[in-house]
């Protein structure tokens, strides 16, 4: 309990820096996140039947963190964000001279790979930039927050009153009272986050709010899934007391993206 207390401490403050120092430690500490986040999934993933191409998909991931970090920064353009496709085809043409036993298998574990531990990422770091490309770390700054603040409603809401199970097949300790509980701080905390943070209306931030509680929490239970499909407690051990990368932005994953797409449609 300890050790994952004083891990829980310095990893906040850690993601609070990296938000808050400048654009430059932002985008690249979050966009290496997101390498680390698709080597993690290779890692686990591994079965005697079937292994992604480790190198490559770190390859080809390590190229798309590094494109999209420099496009946010402005070093890039959109055009030269298509350098990262020959990247991706390099994936499947090599499995045409690595001798495997079920290659599109392995093929398709390394692309699920890059699809939900790095792009979700990448759509984080573009958080700080959707205001017209000018760095701005308080949006990504109260996604944290709201994130936090619903994983916390959540468990303290769900030993309280929790009865009634989310989706007890995956997940037996999730209940719906916590979920609600999750939402209602998630809420609380986005509406307050105008006052300090500004960057957004209340409304937004509530609507920000609403997506991370619904959408973080789904993106927990798929975590889950994923773990209970491999037969393994934790996806990795970078983080001791807390698991790997995955359990820790497991509700990012899904919810990021959903929270850029939002904000395009509202600034």
């Amino acid at each position: 309990m300890k050790t994952r207390a004083i891990t829980g401490v310095i990893f906040i403050i850690i993601l609070v820096g990296a938000t808050l120092l400048n654009a430059y430690v932002f985008a690249i500490f979050f966009s290496l996140l997101g390498v680390f986040a698709a080597r993690e999934f290779f890692m686990i993933s591994k079965t005697e039947q079937t292994k992604p191409l480790t190198s490559l998909g770190l390859l080809a991931a390590s190229v798309l963190a590094a494109l999209f970090a420099a496009y946010f920064l402005g070093f890039v353009g959109l055009k030269e964000l298509g350098l990262v496709i020959p990247f991706i085809s390099l994936l499947f043409i090599g499995s045409l001279f690595l001798k495997r036993k079920h290659p599109f298998a392995d093929l398709a574990l390394t692309l699920l790979g890059i699809w939900y531990g790095t792009i979700p990422f990448l759509f984080f770091v573009g958080l700080g930039f959707i205001q017209g490309g000018v760095f701005n770390p308080y949006i990504p700054m109260g996604f944290l927050i709201i994130l936090w603040s619903n994983d916390t409603g959540a468990y303290l809401a769900g030993r309280a009153f929790g009865r009634t199970k989310l989706f007890e097949r995956i997940s037996p300790n999730k209940t719906w009272e916590g979920f609600v509980g999750g939402m209602a701080l998630a809420v609380l905390i986005a509406l307050n986050l105008q006052q300090y943070f500004g960057s957004l209306d209340k409304i937004q931030w509530s609507a920000v709010a609403l997506i991370i509680a619904v959408f973080g929490t789904l993106g927990d239970l798929v975590e889950s899934l994923l773990k209970r499909s491999l037969g393994i407690k934790d996806s990795g051990t970078i983080l001791p007391g807390h698991g790997g990368i995955l359990d820790r932005f497991d509700g990012l994953l899904i919810a990021a993206p959903l929270v850029y797409l939002l904000l395009m449609f509202l600034i």
